[in-house]
């Protein structure tokens, strides 16, 4: 499964709001994600419509995370932004013939859902805290 570039880009602005207190403009953002200025405020408005950032306007506006963002669940987060997609479309525009009596569709619906259900703990707190690292120790003298 892949999400969609707009997921990816919201999942990254709510992480680097989660270790920031002072607010980002939406250039700052852009530059430092390396987006398009018009793509990345559309992924903002979204998050701001989900009640995840809150913006602040005038010369020395920009966006932050909003109160209670840090405990929102990366899985109900990824299903909201990326919508009632399923892995394949049997139904598109040319559809499967095997739709009526396939079983892979759900068999990926499931692969789908046990994806969410993995990020459904995480929460964008956790994903702004440091990284954990592993002490190699040495084998020497002593």
């Amino acid at each position: 499964m892949r999400l969609n570039r707009s997921t990816d880009l919201g999942l990254r602005v709510l992480m680097l709001g989660a270790t920031r207190t002072d607010l980002l403009t939406i250039d700052e953002l852009a530059e430092s994600l390396a987006v398009p200025r018009n793509h990345l405020a559309k992924v903002v408005q979204r998050l701001q419509h989900l009640g995840l950032l809150e913006t602040v306007r005038g010369r020395h506006g920009g966006v932050r995370l909003a109160a209670g963002a840090h405990t929102t669940s990366i899985g109900a987060l990824v299903r909201d932004l990326e919508g009632a997609t399923e892995v394949v479309d049997c139904d598109g525009e040319s559809p499967c013939p095997l739709r009526s009596g396939c079983r892979l569709r759900g068999a990926l619906r499931r692969a789908q859902e046990a994806f969410y259900a993995t990020l459904d703990p995480i929460t964008v707190g956790d994903l702004a805290e440091p990284p954990t690292r592993q002490v190699l120790l040495s084998i020497g003298p002593r």
